[in-house]
């Protein structure tokens, strides 16, 4: 009855336009009062509009304007909802928020995918042609209502229906057990080694460190502890080895010259002194069972450090000697299905 009374006072003209109001509504919340800005947020540049003055007509000014108020609503929502966090603790959870990659997920979730016009050949070639126009929509929600219909939105709509903030927040991932773990099946060598240990103004320690594969610099990252560099650095280092395929080619090509320096054969072989140990027999048996006691839990503990983050978004085990190109939105979707309700 509202939807009817609402389009016979807008009088709108043609059909496509009310389905248009409808879907809306249902995506956002509430009825466009300018529906030019969500036409121009739903238009992707390969349409190849022209305005009456010659001025290409798509949605990427919007796009650049609601990424920097979506950054100012969620920073605002994380602000507030986490009070007494670290600044660091508010920016990681803020970043995975808006990421490209969930803004993806959720433009598909919403339905906003199948309103995007664009030129039939685009959508399979343009993997984040939906995320950009969740921004986009944003921006035209700026300019159509304000700041607070923003941050409405984006309580009301997401956060309180797809994402939940505590899990995404609290999902720690980790990454240098899964470099680790992708070390250890390529029988790649590699090392955290530390660049720099400092204090900020406040006293609190700051570290950096540096992941050397096969003796070649990787990712480098930073933090208040040496876990949480050596987090960042693994990250940054997991993201190279799947971007970069030349850098993966490169790890393999020093891997193959450490090993044939190592097969080559020693010309003297130096003596061993093998150390004489003494075991009480009638503890032999004890003795052995303790230490297969010890066995088995230094490989739990293995297993359970390689398997904590089985469900991460980064699997990197299909990067080998000939590394295999993998789309961004397979390798993080993992993670991503879980933050959402």
């Amino acid at each position: 009855m509202l939807n009817n009374i609402f389009f016979d006072r807008i009088k709108l003209p043609f059909r496509k336009e009310k389905e248009l109001y409808i879907s809306l509504y249902n995506i956002l919340g509430f009825y466009p009062r300018k529906i030019e800005y969500y036409k121009l947020a739903l238009m992707h540049k390969s349409v190849a509009k022209r305005s009456a003055k010659g001025k290409p007509l798509n949605n990427e000014r919007l796009e650049f304007l609601g990424d920097a108020i979506l950054d100012a609503v969620v920073g605002d929502i994380v602000y507030r909802h986490f009070e007494g966090k670290r600044e660091g603790f508010l920016t990681n959870t803020r970043s995975k928020l808006v990421q490209r990659d969930t803004l993806n997920k959720l433009a598909q979730e919403m339905g906003i995918d199948r309103l995007i016009m664009s030129s039939g050949h685009s959508n399979s070639h343009n993997s984040y042609m939906s995320g950009n126009a969740f921004e986009a929509l944003v921006g035209a929600i700026y300019l159509d209502r304000g700041y607070m219909a923003c941050m409405g939105f984006m309580q009301k709509r997401i956060l309180s229906k797809l994402i939940n903030i505590d899990k995404v927040a609290y999902k720690e991932v980790n990454f240098k057990s899964k470099l680790i773990e992708w070390s250890q099946k390529n029988r790649v060598n590699i090392e955290f080694k530390l660049l720099k240990q400092s204090k900020e103004d406040s006293g609190s320690p700051v570290f950096a460190y540096q992941v050397m594969i096969e003796g070649l610099e990787a990712g480098m990252g930073t933090g208040y502890s040496k876990k949480e560099s050596q987090q960042a650095a693994a990250k940054d280092t997991l993201r190279k080895l799947k971007r970069e395929p030349q850098f993966v080619d490169s790890v393999f090509a020093a891997k193959g010259n450490r090993t044939k320096m190592e097969e080559q054969p020693v010309a003297i072989v130096p003596e061993i002194e093998h150390p004489v140990v003494v075991v009480n027999a009638n503890n032999t048996q004890d003795n052995a069972a303790k230490c297969n006691v010890k066995s088995k839990k230094s490989v739990n503990a293995r297993d359970a450090e390689g398997n904590d983050d089985a469900n991460a978004m980064f699997d990197f085990s299909d990067i080998s000697v000939k590394p295999q190109r993998m789309s961004r939105e397979e390798i993080i979707a993992a993670a991503e299905a879980e933050a959402f309700q």
